[in-house]
């Protein structure tokens, strides 16, 4: 399924979600395509188990030959598994946190890599896309530890992986999220335990609160559209205790429970 989040003469932004069948007891995630003025970039393209559909999917948007970067919040293999296979399918670099730089040729034959890896530094940066630009914001331990998200000043979207997950189908990820009350029991347990500190959290609202924000998009979940629901985002993960915060030395015991094989 494509969903068109912005389109106007020069510029497209589209997220493809529920891509992956139910029964295949992987977790939901959505999969992104950035062109500008003819130049391509695809966000967390994900695993194996979407890459056949995905590639399909975005040929009837743009030409796969033709992409130039592959955008990685992170390492995490719902983001790039399926690295090999694009490195193979298209001439496009991967874009990814210097920490993970070396992590990521354990997904690709001997070489693939070679030259064609662009190591963000945790500043960050602002990457050429067509006549504009990606922006790579800093978002380290959210939940990696390097770890960004990427604002596209034209459509004022900020793609923000794994933070603003709302656990659902793929299906129900197609309906945005224009209040945030109803939709926190399908957010809480994930952001308490995958995001690393309240510390990180209130950093991150204080430097996002700065940008021109149309629309939050997660990689797991529906889209949070329009300033209210935005602002009661900002405002729920502003005081938000999860990662450490929970932590105590009960939870570092020595195990007794047997597991079942």
């Amino acid at each position: 399924m494509s969903i068109e989040l912005y389109r106007d003469a020069n510029h497209a932004c589209l997220m493809f979600t529920d891509l992956v069948e139910e029964d295949e007891q992987a977790v939901q995630s959505n999969q992104f395509l950035i062109v500008d003025h003819g130049t391509g970039a695809v966000i967390d393209p994900g695993g194996n188990l979407a890459f056949n559909t995905l590639l399909l999917t975005m040929s009837k948007y743009f030409p796969p030959q033709k992409l130039s970067y592959i955008v990685a919040s992170h390492a995490d293999p719902d983001i790039i598994a399926a690295l090999d296979r694009w490195l193979t399918s298209t001439p496009a670099k991967l874009v990814i946190s210097t920490i993970w730089e070396r992590f990521a040729p354990h997904f690709t034959k001997v070489g693939k890599t070679t030259g064609r890896v662009i190591a963000v530094p945790d500043a960050g940066g602002k990457l050429p896309l067509g006549m504009s630009e990606l922006w790579l914001v800093p978002a380290h331990f959210m939940h990696a530890e390097g770890n960004f998200h990427f604002y596209d000043p034209i459509s004022r979207i900020l793609f923000t992986g794994d933070l603003g997950v709302s656990m659902m189908s793929g299906r129900q990820a197609q309906t945005p999220i224009t209040r945030l009350a109803p939709h926190i029991p399908l957010m809480e347990g994930f952001h308490r335990r995958y995001m690393a500190s309240g510390k990180i959290l209130r950093l991150w609202v204080k430097m996002a609160r700065r940008l021109d924000i149309e629309m939050l998009v997660p990689q797991h979940g529906a889209p949070i559209v329009g300033q209210t629901a935005i602002n009661e985002f900002f405002d729920w993960i502003d005081t938000l205790s999860c990662g450490i915060d929970l932590f105590d030395e009960r939870d570092y015991q020595l195990p007794t429970a047997r597991i079942s094989p």
